[in-house]
């Protein structure tokens, strides 16, 4: 678009260093998809996809069977999701929620890392100061790969 600095639609090929490839679509101007992020991934034994819009539900299609809906807070989903699960099923749980259990896994971080501070759980996961700067390495490549009229850029390592 005239007058802007970035690409307000964005198709990115993925190639990671186990030999697996993906694609990355970010746009701002495809209509009817207002925030509508969604994940997918696709291995040898089917499919899982993850919507914002529907942030409650996990569809799991494993090849050769009917297309499951694994909903949060149930049985059929496993104790890492359960862990992180603030509300009782029904309920949608989402956007705001998912700031809440960013800030408490730091927050026990932060608390074991101090002296005599409670273990810190295992489990706890969130992003750190190095994934903050692959993430800008990674904008930082797209964006040289759209200037080079879409070649393929190798991210540092």
């Amino acid at each position: 678009m005239k007058g802007r600095a970035l690409d307000d639609n964005a198709q990115v090929m993925l190639r990671y260093r186990n030999g697996a490839r993906g694609l990355l679509w970010a746009s701002q101007v495809a209509p009817g998809n207002e925030n509508n992020l969604r994940l997918r991934v696709y291995g040898s034994r089917g499919g899982i996809e993850w919507r914002q819009e529907q942030p409650n539900q996990l569809r799991w299609s494993p090849f050769g069977q009917p297309t499951q809906v694994i909903d949060r807070a149930t049985d059929a989903a496993n104790a890492a999701a359960a862990r992180v699960s603030r509300i009782p099923s029904g309920h949608p749980e989402g956007y705001l929620e998912g700031f809440a259990t960013l800030y408490a896994e730091i927050a026990q971080a932060i608390r074991a890392a101090r002296k005599g501070g409670p273990k810190a759980d295992k489990a706890a996961h969130f992003p750190t100061l190095i994934d903050g700067l692959k993430g800008v390495a990674f904008i930082e490549a797209a964006v040289r790969s759209s200037a080079r009229g879409g070649r393929w850029v190798s991210l540092p390592r």
